[in-house]
């Protein structure tokens, strides 16, 4: 089957959990509040696309590319990334609330997370090698047998990282949240 291509587009509030969404490879596309509820994006191609205020949730992404792709203000809830094609990879995360979705094994060295609530997320063997987690609330995120080396914590809040599980060597932290590195102790802090 032969690829369809899709370059510079506009989408606007359409709603492809009810309008057939192409499978295709889409360039320099931009995307603003749409919906793609429970949607499957299997094998599509994104490459420098915008998605603005856009629903996520329970989208699947079963080898789907995102290259240099940015979300700003979605909602992204019970997505698996670890299933997207790894070649090429890099997303950025903007004002976005991403939730009970999942990292697993992923290496996340072209990503960024700024201003984004990423409650729940499973970064379980994934590689965040100095990654930025910029104003980011992380409450109830997974980080086990995580390389966090060299990641920047400081103006991140609510993360429990255990360093016995965990790569930490020059990661950034700052107080008070750095009590995050001891929860696990359950020990009291005065």
């Amino acid at each position: 089957m032969d690829t369809i291509y899709i370059e510079e587009k506009m989408f606007e509030q359409v709603d492809f959990s009810t309008v057939e969404f192409i499978i295709a490879a889409y360039d320099n596309c931009k995307f603003i509040g749409c919906n793609f509820l429970h949607v499957k994006l299997s094998d599509t191609i994104f490459t420098d696309c915008v998605f603005t205020g856009c629903n996520f949730s329970l989208t699947h992404v079963h080898q789907t590319a995102f290259r240099d792709v940015q979300f700003i203000s979605c909602k992204m809830v019970g997505i698996h990334f670890e299933n997207c094609k790894a070649l090429g990879f890099a997303i950025q995360f903007n004002e976005c609330t991403l939730s009970v979705s999942s990292f697993y094994q992923m290496k996340l060295k072209n990503c960024q997370f700024n201003h984004s609530s990423l409650i729940e997320v499973d970064f379980t063997d994934a590689d965040l090698m100095g990654i930025i987690f910029n104003h980011c609330n992380v409450a109830g995120t997974i980080f086990e047998n995580t390389n966090l080396e060299k990641a920047n914590f400081t103006t991140a809040k609510n993360y429990t990282i255990n360093p016995n599980n965990n790569k930490i060597k020059k990661a950034i932290f700052s107080l008070p949240e750095i009590i995050g590195l001891v929860q696990h102790l359950n020990i009291v802090i005065e």
